[in-house]
């Protein structure tokens, strides 16, 4: 009798295990950040999670290094269907989503801890929630990191000496306006031809997360890098709409479970990331530049103008919770 009933019991868990609903899929998972950088380990952890968790039916192919193009082409990739996820900067999806644009207001997030309560709770929700008629889903926020600016001109002090510079900077009106108020001369590039404009000398610098500097070669072509930690790179995982809707109920909930997951371990990886990746920096013979608080603080009061201007823009209540959870003020 125990004998029957221990094998009705593990004919029930066979069964349970089995009760998810699998196709057999290949998902072509996309990012214009090079391998090695902690948003592309995430999407390796990814695809190996995904992989295991769906018993083999459902695959992500991670490709890395922009092979499918840049972040503008490769979006549009998802709307249209060709290309089925992505991960890329939170707050450049204001160009769909004017909301999202408050996460790329400078020098205001110094917290990851707080940017994770509030990515992974209420504001990341209300965020996400506006990208369907957009065409795409978000899954999960992961992260690349603090921004640093980097250039082959002079070292970087003090917020004159960013005056003229003509800095590479993401293709987001926002990021465009800071480094203007900063006195730099801002160049919007997507990012695959960044290495041979540095290297021509098209533009004088750029700005990224060190990790990203390193594994990207920019430390052969750059000689200063400042630790401005002018921007908090939040990351945005991305599922096209037109995928996400061929996929039933058990599949979309697997996708989503392991994305949010994945972030746990991809935010641990990245934060590591960070501090290693100066050393090698400065160990690859640049010069790495820590910038006086009192500096910081006056580059701050410099695009305050830029914050207040794109606040306007956002959520009133959106705006109060981020503000509020930051303790940033506008007065």
């Amino acid at each position: 009798m125990k004998l029957i009933h221990g094998l009705l019991a593990a004919a029930l868990l066979a069964t349970g295990a089995q009760a998810q609903d699998y196709s057999s899929r290949t998902i072509k998972f996309a990012a214009t950040g090079q391998e090695g950088t902690p948003p592309v380990q995430g999407m390796h952890i990814f695809a190996q999670k995904l992989e295991e968790q769906s018993g083999g039916k459902l695959k992500a192919r991670v490709f890395a290094n922009g092979v499918l193009g840049g972040d503008v082409q490769v979006l549009s990739s998802l709307q249209g269907g060709v290309v089925e996820m992505m991960v890329w900067n939170a707050g450049n999806m204001m160009t769909q989503a004017q909301d999202f644009g408050i996460l790329d207001l400078p020098f205001i997030y110094q917290d990851e801890e707080v940017m994770d309560a509030l990515l992974d709770g209420e504001v990341g929700r209300r965020l996400t929630d506006q990208l369907p008629e957009h065409g795409v889903i978000g899954l999960s926020f992961w992260e690349q990191g603090f921004r640093q600016l980097t250039n082959n001109s002079r070292e970087v002090h003090r917020l004159e000496d960013i005056a003229g510079l003509k800095v590479r900077v993401q293709q987001n009106p926002l990021l465009v306006d800071m480094w203007r108020a900063l006195g730099a001369n801002p160049t919007p590039m997507a990012v695959t031809e960044l290495y041979t404009a540095l290297e021509t000398g098209a533009v004088d610098g750029q700005e990224c997360t060190a990790p990203f500097a390193l594994t990207a070669k920019y430390t052969e072509v750059q000689k200063y890098l400042s630790v401005t930690r002018h921007n908090y790179n939040p990351q945005i995982v991305l599922i096209g709409k037109p995928f996400w809707d061929k996929l039933n109920d058990d599949e979309k909930a697997l996708i989503q479970k392991v994305a949010q997951e994945t972030a746990v371990e991809q935010r641990r990886i990245s934060r590591a990331a960070q501090d290693s990746a100066l050393e090698e920096i400065r160990a690859a013979g640049n010069v790495v530049t820590e910038i006086a608080p009192e500096e910081l603080a006056r580059m701050q009061e410099a695009v305050a103008p830029v914050i207040r201007t794109y606040a306007q823009t956002f959520d009133p209540e959106l705006v109060r919770t981020v503000f509020d959870a930051v303790g940033f003020s506008l007065d």
